[in-house]
C-alpha cells in the first residue's frame, strides 16, 4: 500500500512539474538590426542608387545599398489534411516592381530613430534629400514570453521618405 501511495505521489509530482513549463518554446533566432528601405514601384524606374544615413542614440551609420528587386508573396493555396484541415501549403515570390535595400546598424532600440535617404537617378543627377524621423516598432511575434523584435522600414517615393506601414 505504501509503494502505491509513493507512486501516485511521484505522479503527482511529476504533472504538476510539467504544467508548470512554459506554454510555447521560443525559436533560437535571431533578428539583424537594419534599417530596411523599399523604393517604391512608381518611383523605382528613376532610382539608379541610394545612400541612407541613419542615426539612434546618439550614433550613426551610412552606406551605400546594394538595391535588388523587391517581390511579394503569391498564396498557392493549402492542399486539404488528412482529417479536414489545411495539410501543406505553398507560396511563391513575384516581383513587385520596388527596390530594397538594408542599412546594417551596430544595434537598434525602439527609441527614436532619424533615417536620411540621398541618391542619384538613372541620368546620373542626385535625387532630392529625403529624411524621415520616427519611432520603430516593437512587436512580440513568438509571444511575450520570447522577446521583442523591433524593426525600422522605411519607403521612399517621389514625395519623400516615410515610415513603412
Amino acid at each position: 500500500m505504501r509503494k502505491l501511495a509513493a507512486a501516485a505521489v511521484l505522479v503527482l509530482t511529476a504533472v504538476l512539474a510539467a504544467s508548470c513549463r512554459p506554454e510555447a518554446a521560443c525559436p533560437a533566432i535571431a533578428q539583424a538590426p537594419v534599417v530596411s528601405l523599399t523604393v517604391d514601384r512608381e518611383y523605382a524606374p528613376t532610382v539608379r542608387a541610394i545612400h541612407l544615413a541613419a542615426c539612434q542614440d546618439g550614433r550613426c551609420k551610412e552606406a551605400d545599398l546594394e538595391l535588388v528587386p523587391g517581390s511579394t508573396a503569391v498564396d498557392q493555396g493549402c492542399e486539404p489534411g488528412p482529417y479536414g484541415g489545411d495539410g501543406v501549403c505553398s507560396a511563391t515570390s513575384s516581383p513587385d516592381g520596388t527596390l530594397t535595400g538594408m542599412l546594417m546598424m551596430e544595434t537598434l532600440s525602439a527609441s527614436r530613430i532619424e533615417v536620411t535617404a540621398t541618391g542619384t537617378d538613372t541620368a546620373g543627377n542626385p535625387l532630392p534629400a529625403r529624411t524621415a524621423a520616427f519611432t520603430p516598432r516593437a512587436a512580440h511575434p513568438f509571444g511575450e514570453q520570447c522577446g521583442t523584435f523591433i524593426t525600422a522600414s522605411v519607403v521612399l517615393d517621389a514625395t519623400g521618405l516615410r515610415q513603412a506601414p
